[in-house]
């Protein structure tokens, strides 16, 4: 078989390298200075970055990781056994058909025993690189699922399973969320670049007692403006270790939920829409130096072209149970987002998506993702209440904040399915999370919405109560990059509210209720956007 050129000359780098290794084991003098072995694992890591999908690429990187494990045995430095443990889960991760896979494996196993002899050399070199390498392997790939070191299934009791690995991208913001089937201890760290290892920007989450699913999707390509990929893997065999290879960041927060446990890493990007916008038509007041609330977001003309509708519950989830049977909390909010959306689209210039337009089910976190990566300027979640007590009704928009009082804490509680003791733990991160022009402008939308619902539906029906304004940590809601509102349309559990609900007129008036607050809140932020619309409908009439 001829040999291309480019192989051959990765061939000759390995050698090269090889080389060097021999002079180094022939040295013991030489063995004792750090910068000789950083020498030759650097000829090493330049066979697997001339071509990383060469047939030479993960010999190199695994001799990359070799040479690392033999400076730990010498060292005891846990850096270098950290080097060797990501440089052969590299391997693991990306030449599943490669020799090289279960070897890399198998020494992933030999550091998390921690029999690495010290002051020493391993017991056993590396075999020689097969001639074959430079063919297609005809090896069965190992499968990591079934392997104890890869999947951390080390027969030991109590530790937290890591089911899922999931993740959303646009270029400017990227949400990762870890799924666990119990609570843990995790820590997470920020590795710098080091062109010189070719090693990216690296955020990753260490998890404590814990141990890798067998179904996972361990390795996720995400290829944006700020992430590469995100891999998860059995750092030790009672932790996990999950990856993002950074590209380039602003900000990232990363913190955890519960019922079901879950950790979340968004990262975002330097500028949160670069989507275009009207030039500001906006012009300050020149006698006055004093900026009003909200003259912010007028001055910088903050268009709003696209509002994502959040039908709450779905699928599995069907939401509270109304008091008429068979109505359900998941159905009402649906069929209330999809009046909505065709009012907005027919009458405002905004582009609305829903999160579901079927009954299928979405996690909280992945809600906030789809209004992120989607680049909503709005974000607007829609539910129906409910309480032990039947008689309880009216309406009440919320935006994220701290709850003030118990009747926020008791509807926190049930919209994130979880108990009122855990909303203690959700506030304490949210001062970490939240900005204020957030705050204030999902405060503003949330009073506009609020009062246009109340103003139009009184007109039109009998004892409309209004509930008023408040604030509540809604995962829904959380880390939401827009203005973003939880609106609890009526009391499913109230006899009169439910009969209202499932009325085609009713839900119809509360989405033209709706519209009026949306479109109030878009004149009162941008009027400009208002003239310029009659002046379009002008044109074309």
């Amino acid at each position: 078989m001829a040999i291309s050129a480019d192989a051959a000359s990765e061939k000759d780098l390995y050698m090269e390298a090889d080389a060097c290794y021999t002079r180094l084991l022939n040295s013991p003098e030489k063995q004792k200075m750090r910068h000789n072995w950083q020498i030759c694992i650097q000829k090493f890591q330049k066979v697997h970055q001339m071509n990383p999908s060469g047939p030479w690429a993960a010999a190199g990187l695994y001799m990359t990781g070799f040479l690392y494990e033999e400076m730990y045995g010498i060292s005891q430095a846990p850096a270098d056994r950290k080097e060797a443990i990501d440089t052969y889960q590299r391997i693991v991760n990306r030449f599943l058909k490669s020799s090289y896979h279960k070897k890399a494996r198998i020494a992933i196993e030999r550091l998390n025993s921690k029999s690495v002899p010290k002051s020493g050399h391993l017991d056993t070199k590396p075999e020689p690189l097969p001639q074959t390498v430079l063919q297609p392997t005809k090896e069965t790939p190992v499968d990591p699922v079934s392997d104890p070191v890869m999947n951390g299934d080390s027969g030991s009791n109590g530790l937290s399973n890591i089911t899922d690995l999931r993740v959303w991208s646009n270029p400017n913001y990227t949400r990762i969320v870890i799924d666990a089937d119990k609570e843990t201890v995790f820590q997470h760290h920020l590795l710098k670049q080091d062109p010189a290892l070719d090693k990216p920007q690296r955020l990753y989450i260490d998890i404590e007692q814990a141990k890798l699913g067998k179904h996972i999707q361990n390795f996720i390509t995400v290829n944006d403006n700020l992430i590469q990929d995100a891999r998860a893997g059995q750092y030790t065999l009672d932790s996990v270790r999950v990856v993002a290879d950074i590209k380039s960041f602003k900000a990232y927060k990363i913190f955890s939920l519960k019922n079901p446990f879950k950790i979340i890493m968004d990262v975002w990007g330097s500028d949160p829409d670069q989507r275009e916008k009207p030039a500001p038509s906006f012009k300050a007041d020149k006698k006055t130096s004093k900026i009003k609330p909200g003259d912010l977001a007028r001055q910088l003309s903050l268009r709003v072209g696209r509002v994502i509708l959040d039908p709450g519950h779905g699928g599995k989830d069907k939401g509270a149970s109304g008091i008429i049977p068979g109505v359900y909390e998941k159905d009402i909010t649906l069929a209330i987002a999809r009046r909505l959306q065709k009012k907005i689209q027919a009458t405002l210039d905004c582009e609305v998506i829903l999160t579901r337009n079927s009954d299928v089910y979405l996690s909280l976190e992945e809600r906030t993702a789809i209004a992120n990566t989607k680049n909503g300027d709005l974000f607007i979640s829609i539910h129906t209440n409910a309480a032990h007590n039947a008689t309880a009704y009216g309406i009440e928009t919320y935006f994220l904040n701290l709850a003030t009082d118990e009747d926020a804490i008791l509807v926190a509680a049930r919209e994130n399915a979880t108990s009122t003791k855990n909303i203690s733990d959700l506030q304490s991160i949210l001062s970490d999370l939240m900005q204020n022009a957030k705050i204030n402008e999902s405060s503003r939308l949330a009073a506009t919405v609020q009062n246009a619902v109340v103003s139009h539906l009184n007109g039109r029906f009998n004892s409309i109560k209004n509930k008023g304004v408040k604030k509540a940590p809604f995962y829904v809601l959380l880390g939401a990059q827009m203005p973003s509102i939880l609106l609890e349309t009526a009391f499913i559990s109230n006899e009169r509210e439910c009969q209202r609900l499932i009325s085609p007129e009713y839900q119809d008036h509360l989405a033209d209720s709706i519209l009026i607050g949306v479109e109030k809140y878009i004149r009162d932020t941008n009027p400009a956007a208002f003239v310029e619309r009659q002046r379009g409908t002008s044109n074309k009439l």
